[in-house]
């Protein structure tokens, strides 16, 4: 049985260790809201996605944080579950709020895994000890500079390099990166600033082989994105519009995308990360690990996810150490010659830099005293 006794919340700013800009605007911090469960003498851990503003989903982290307190913590504490999933369906008579369920979902895992005293990803179904990993980097200063970020990471090992585009910066950057490295695992991600009035634009990008378009139009719109795939030749990859099975489903049905990016922190958890999986690959369509610029909890939990069987294109699960100075868990999380190894041991496989966390939080409450 899981047993959850009490909990903590943790929310805490880390800066990056670069600017990093997106269409979304510019990024030089990261707002990070952890979770911590206890029971039977172990702890659980995660870390949620959700932002002090809805720019890439509706959800905003004080939301996320009041649904936490006035709602799913009340519904758990103190009480026991068969398993993880039991978790879930405890928070379903509230809709939405994925990324909140997500928190509480993701530490209950981790805090089984901990009491069954096996790794994550074997709870999950995973068959690797080491995943695949690319690059995500953000709109440089000019296409020269990219050609030069990209040469950089490239040296690196990292196995797929992802572009932030937008109007106005991307065919230019793009053709500059493909003339310097032809061979090279290529792709962009737009975060939904395009629209179907740019499809010309878009159609412009076919010439450089990219690997897929990540979510170049709205995140609600599945109806679009099926019509512009249809004028391309690129596969587009769903990210903001997949929030659970159901929308996999929809999405593959009406050929509105050829690759999805899986986030556990999007779709509520892993549990209903299973089931996109599972449901992409019944479909034939490969899946591969998003990235919200996590700490190490988020990171290692996004790590065991990626060691399912259809998880087979690079994910955005790059070494903590090149986002942070310094990091919410004690084990370095590490990428070498573009592969991540899976944490080792129980859970997530990685602890909690308690005293880190502390002197960084601007919150601290705890439940179920």
């Amino acid at each position: 049985m899981l047993i959850i006794e009490r909990a903590e919340i943790y929310l805490l700013r880390l800066p990056l260790k670069f600017r990093f800009e997106t269409s979304f605007g510019v990024q030089t911090e990261k707002q990070v809201p952890l979770l911590v469960l206890h029971g039977g003498g172990l702890t659980g851990l995660s870390e949620g996605v959700s932002e002090p503003l809805p720019m890439y989903r509706e959800e905003t982290t004080v939301g996320a944080l009041n649904f936490l307190t006035q709602g799913a913590l009340p519904a758990v504490l103190g009480r026991s579950f068969a398993n993880p999933e039991a978790v879930g369906a405890a928070l379903s008579a509230w809709r939405g709020n994925r990324m909140a369920k997500a928190m509480l979902e993701m530490a209950a895992w981790d805090l089984w895994a901990r009491q069954l005293e096996t790794p994550l990803w074997q709870l999950l179904g995973g068959n690797k000890t080491a995943v695949e990993v690319g690059v995500s980097l953000g709109i440089q200063a000019d296409a020269a500079a990219t050609v030069d970020s990209v040469a950089k990471h490239n040296a690196q090992g990292y196995r797929r390099i992802k572009l932030k585009i937008k109007p106005g910066w991307d065919v230019e950057p793009v053709r500059a990166v493909r003339e310097a490295f032809p061979d090279l695992h290529l792709t962009v991600d737009a975060n939904s600033a395009y629209t179907l009035a740019d499809s010309a634009q878009l159609q412009a990008l076919d010439e450089f082989k990219l690997d897929y378009i990540e979510q170049p139009l709205a995140w609600d719109d599945l109806h679009d994105h099926a019509t512009l795939q249809s004028r391309l030749k690129t596969p587009i990859c769903l990210d903001e519009s997949i929030a659970s099975a159901a929308d996999t489903r929809k999405a593959l049905t009406t050929d509105a995308g050829r690759v999805i990016n899986l986030k556990v922190g999007r779709v509520g958890g892993h549990s209903e990360a299973r089931r996109v999986h599972d449901v992409a690959q019944s479909f034939g369509v490969p899946v591969w690990c998003g990235g919200m610029l996590e700490s190490g909890i988020g990171r290692a939990h996004n790590i065991h996810l990626s060691t399912l069987p259809n998880f087979t294109k690079p994910g955005d699960t790059a070494s903590a150490s090149r986002y942070y100075a310094a990091d919410t868990i004690n084990e370095p999380l590490e990428a070498e010659n573009g592969l991540m190894p899976v944490p080792a041991g129980a859970g997530i496989g990685v602890s909690l830099n308690r005293d880190f966390v502390e002197e960084r939080a601007d919150y601290h409450e705890e439940f179920g005293l």
